[in-house]
């Protein structure tokens, strides 16, 4: 029986996938590097750090912290200036509040997740946010989700991950937690296996209701 549902944060309940990689570019423009979006996305995939090109130009350590600080603030002016709201998420969550405990897993810096949710009521019904500061090790290594299963007192079959990204099914899978992929068109090259997939959340209600009347199937 599912009974706890563990949500990814960015490209699941608000889209700001987006603004972080144009943040990201402009301040490796900055130091003279270009990064194309299609190289971006070969960096999620492969896990290989977007400064390495800067790195390779001979960009100091000093330089690059400068510049990944300067990415941080942009993204922070775009998180408080654009529409990064996906439709139907608030309501989802309310409605899926009434039958499940809830948490957000995200590899969010804590500051950015205060900053998106400051004037927003959108996650009052999660019982509690694991964000980066809150683990050692990233998605995809189990920890985040670990910590998600510990914080609940609940084990893994209880649970369900709603995730977009191939690092964050892994982290989910290595968990030992069944998985529900969300269509995230940012992310939509990754190539990543889950028990079940979802065009978008809004999906979710009727796929829970079939997952729990046949559990073996979960």
């Amino acid at each position: 029986m599912i009974t706890h549902l563990l949500f990814d944060h960015d490209g699941v309940l608000v889209e700001t996938e987006h603004w972080y990689f144009e943040a990201t570019r402009e301040a490796l423009a900055r130091l003279g590097v270009i990064m194309t979006f299609d190289d971006y996305k070969q960096h999620l995939v492969d896990g290989k750090s977007s400064w390495t090109a800067a790195s390779s130009k001979g960009v100091t350590t000093t330089e690059l912290d400068a510049a990944r600080a300067w990415r941080d603030d942009r993204y922070q002016y775009y998180l408080q200036r654009e529409d990064i709201d996906i439709p139907g998420v608030d309501a989802v969550l309310r409605e899926l509040s009434q039958s499940f405990q809830m948490a957000v897993i995200t590899t969010s810096k804590r500051q950015d997740y205060e900053l998106i949710h400051r004037n927003r009521t959108l996650l009052d019904n999660m019982a509690f946010v694991l964000c980066r500061e809150d683990y050692n090790q990233a998605k995809p290594h189990a920890e985040p989700y670990e910590a998600g299963l510990e914080r609940f007192g609940i084990e893994p079959d209880n649970a369900l991950v709603i995730e977009d990204s191939q690092r964050g099914l892994a982290a989910a899978v290595a968990a030992g937690i069944g998985t529900i992929k969300v269509h995230n068109e940012f992310v939509a090259h990754q190539r990543a296996d889950a028990d079940y997939s979802i065009q978008s959340l809004q999906e979710l209600p009727d796929l829970l209701k079939q997952i729990n009347q046949d559990p073996d199937d979960a």
